[in-house]
């Protein structure tokens, strides 16, 4: 589930505390969690509403001025409409993890269950840090939309930091790729 960074700190603030999405399958389930920029959400509730049972208090519970304008950023996706009501837990426990550097062995028997290409990927991010993924890709001679969702699985991990623009290893990330050599 993709939500705003700026709407990410408004639910962190306690401002925003519902989000409307159309999905044919939940992407999260009642009593989850979702990793985010600003840290873990926690997920509440997810509920499968009508458009005409949205409230104007509930439109604003979602960030949106009006009803209508959160009809308008939902448009005519295809899927049906969920209700999702979240709050903010703390801090992503992943943040933690990029710290540790003691029992790699772990770690280290997962990515080579995962394939060559996390080390790959992870020498491509340490020689060029902080650049855009599709560059990224071409240097490694594949395709955006396959790198993204693999360096995320490294990034859960505690392997990778995510920024604006690019990656960079964490520690616990450089610790393991010189285990990997």
């Amino acid at each position: 589930m993709l939500i705003r960074v700026i709407t990410l700190k408004q639910i962190k603030a306690g401002k925003v505390t519902l989000a409307f999405r159309r999905w044919r399958k939940p992407t999260v389930k009642s009593g989850g969690t979702l990793n985010t920029a600003i840290g873990q959400l926690a997920i509440d509730e997810v509920k499968k509403v009508s458009e005409r049972s949205i409230t104007k208090a509930q439109a604003l519970a979602a960030g949106f001025e009006s009803k209508g304008a959160l009809v308008k950023e939902l448009g005519g996706r295809d899927g049906e409409l969920h209700r999702i009501k979240l709050s903010y837990a703390g801090t992503d426990p992943r943040e933690a993890m990029r710290e540790k550097q003691d029992d790699l062995e772990p770690v280290l028997k997962r990515l080579n269950r995962m394939g060559s290409w996390t080390k790959d990927v992870l020498q491509a991010i340490k020689q060029h840090p902080r650049l855009r993924a599709a560059d990224l890709a071409d240097k490694l001679d594949c395709e955006r939309d396959w790198l993204k969702p693999n360096i995320r699985k490294l990034k859960n991990l505690g392997l990778t930091i995510s920024h604006d623009i690019g990656y960079e290893l964490s520690p616990r990330g450089k610790a393991v790729l010189k285990q990997l050599r």
